[in-house]
């Protein structure tokens, strides 16, 4: 007799049929979906009507199995395959894939989401945001550019908006001075007259007065200095209010920067050789010239003779005419050319200067030169003195550091320690004193001294650098963010940040490409990648669906085939029962 249960059996097995179709049909639909994830249904049979339990063996009888009718099918649930799908090449560096087994972590409203999908684009808030505008979550970089982990935040990448300076540490020379070159003898010698053959007075009455057999000293106040157009009328040559004006000084056929010193009453003589000798850069740290004469500016008491005695060497050679010497009024107008001038020798011996570039902490370009005299020759080589000089030190002085560096017979450097330099940066907004090295012997070329007809040195590297813009980034495999700016330096702004799950079945997928924390999927472990096994990030390229097609249209050829065997038994129950009621008629 036809059976009822025949059909409801049959109507089970083509609804799971029909929901194995629908989840094929989700798998094909979303086979070019980036990082999509496949799921499988899987059935289980419903309860069964029980004819019989069986029987136990027993002497007389080998016993029975139970008679048991299935009632059809339940779906069991769906299974969602984590396997990584194929990995993209994009080209575009912002793309980011995750080979292994974490999630891209990220933030929709204040609710923490997971994600394989790593299509990561700039906002207009310079926020690392997915394509339906979820903030990508890691971890953020303190004012060293060094990576804190801790609290998760959303990634910013602020292209256009910073900005960095890095403070020059080592600058790098190379080139070669002549071992053969001309010994100094002496420096530049440049007297300051009153008129030719004159040298300056005080008036009478000066006060101080200078002593006895002196027509000038140190310690005479400038508005006390006679006037040498008009000897012995009392007239003052300075009065105070004015300047004494430098300009177009050369030393070593490069032109010094003007300066002024502003004359006041209690202005000395002293205090303007002082003058002289910080803007002409003439230090007294060589000790005496090789022809007994001590550089700086000294004063003969007795003839009122001021001498400028320059350091040696041809680069350090003091040029000085007497219309670079301009006494100006208050208003900064000329009022005359107050000395005469007299020239009785100039610097000699080897030397070369080769002018660079270092940066502050602000990004300022700071600029310096690098003098190398000669100083001596012996059986175990050659010395050279250095001179280091910048206008931009923010003291008067130009001065800024000189000492002695030995070559071999070889002409190889022998005292390769670097040359520490500290430029005063004060009254300038940066950090003060910009301290570097000055390296003879690093990098790819260094300093020789071997015969040559001629010396020549030149800067080769220089690790500071003027402000720059953040103009592009990149992700490494370890998730690091790195960003570059316009003057070419690279740094750390970031580090993306993966979640690791127990069980990653577990999550709960709410669309659009994201999971959430679900009961049996485990709490997250968050880490950096290529730890905790969590993976490493593949930068500029995206991960693929892992849908495989020819699995997907043979499990629908078989749930077409279940669903249409099922439909077979209702038909085939519907027969009998229409047989069943002719036999009634």
């Amino acid at each position: 007799m036809a059976s009822t249960s025949a059909m409801f059996t049959a109507l089970s097995g083509m609804t799971a049929n029909a929901r194995s179709l629908d989840v094929v049909g989700n798998n094909i639909a979303n086979v070019n979906t980036t990082a999509f994830k496949s799921n499988r249904v899987l059935f289980s049979t419903q309860f069964s009507r029980t004819l019989s339990l069986g029987t136990a063996p027993s002497d007389t009888s080998g016993g029975t199995n139970p008679g048991q009718i299935g009632m059809g099918v339940n779906v069991a649930g769906t299974q969602r395959s984590f396997t990584g799908g194929t990995i993209s090449a994009t080209g575009d560096s912002r793309d980011l894939a995750i080979e292994g087994d974490g999630f891209f972590i990220v933030n929709r409203g204040g609710d923490q989401l997971y994600t394989r999908a790593g299509a990561f684009r700039t906002s207009a808030t310079n926020d690392l945001v997915s394509v339906s505008g979820e903030r990508l979550r890691g971890w953020t970089v303190d004012e060293n550019f060094n990576v804190v982990q801790g609290t998760l935040v959303d990634l910013n990448i602020p292209l256009g908006a910073m900005t960095i300076a890095q403070p020059t540490g080592t600058t790098r020379f190379a080139g070669n001075l002549n071992a053969s070159g001309l010994l100094p003898t002496r420096g530049s010698s440049i007297s300051l007259l009153g008129s030719p053959g004159n040298g300056l007075r005080a008036v009478a009455g000066a006060n101080p007065a200078p002593g006895a057999g002196n027509v000038l000293e140190m310690t005479t106040r400038l508005v006390d200095v006679e006037d040498p157009a008009a000897p012995g009328s009392g007239t003052r040559l300075f009065s105070a209010g004015q300047f004494l004006s430098f300009e177009s000084v050369e030393k070593g056929g490069k032109t010094l920067p003007p300066a002024r010193l502003a004359i006041e009453d209690s202005t000395t003589i002293g205090d303007w050789s002082d003058f002289m000798a910080a803007i002409f850069g003439i230090t007294t740290a060589t000790g005496a010239n090789p022809d007994g004469r001590q550089p700086g500016v000294g004063l003969d008491a007795s003839t009122g003779v001021l001498t400028i005695v320059g350091n040696t060497g041809t680069v350090n050679d003091l040029s000085i005419d007497a219309s670079d010497i301009r006494l100006l009024d208050s208003s900064g107008a000329m009022v005359r050319s107050p000395l005469t001038i007299d020239k009785t020798a100039a610097a000699d011996g080897e030397s070369v200067r080769t002018t660079f570039i270092v940066y502050d902490s602000l990004g300022t370009p700071v600029s310096a030169d690098l003098s190398m005299v000669l100083d001596g020759r012996s059986d175990s080589g050659t010395t050279w003195r250095y001179y280091v000089e910048s206008a931009d030190d923010s003291d008067l002085s130009r001065f800024v550091a000189s000492g002695v560096v030995g070559f071999d017979t070889r002409g190889q450097l022998s005292t390769p320690d670097p040359i520490r330099v500290t430029i005063d940066r004060a009254g300038t907004g940066a950090a003060t004193p910009l301290t570097f090295d000055l390296d003879l012997a690093g990098g790819a070329g260094n300093v020789t001294s071997l015969t040559d007809t001629t010396s020549a040195i030149a800067a080769t590297f220089a690790d500071g650098s003027p402000i720059g813009t953040l103009i592009a980034y990149a992700v490494g495999q370890d998730g690091v963010i790195i960003g570059s700016f316009t003057n070419g330096l690279t740094r750390t702004i970031g580090q993306v940040a993966l979640a690791k799950f127990p069980n990653a079945e577990g999550l709960a997928d709410v669309g659009g490409n994201m999971f959430r924390v679900g009961p049996n999927s485990g709490t997250p472990v968050v880490a950096q990648p290529q730890s905790m096994g969590a993976g490493r990030l593949v930068g500029g390229a995206l991960e693929l669906s892992n849908v495989d097609l020819s699995q997907e249209f043979i499990n629908m050829i078989l749930a077409s085939t279940g669903y249409s065997a099922s439909s077979r038994v209702i038909r085939t129950t519907d027969e009998l029962i229409q047989q069943l009621l002719v036999l009634g008629r």
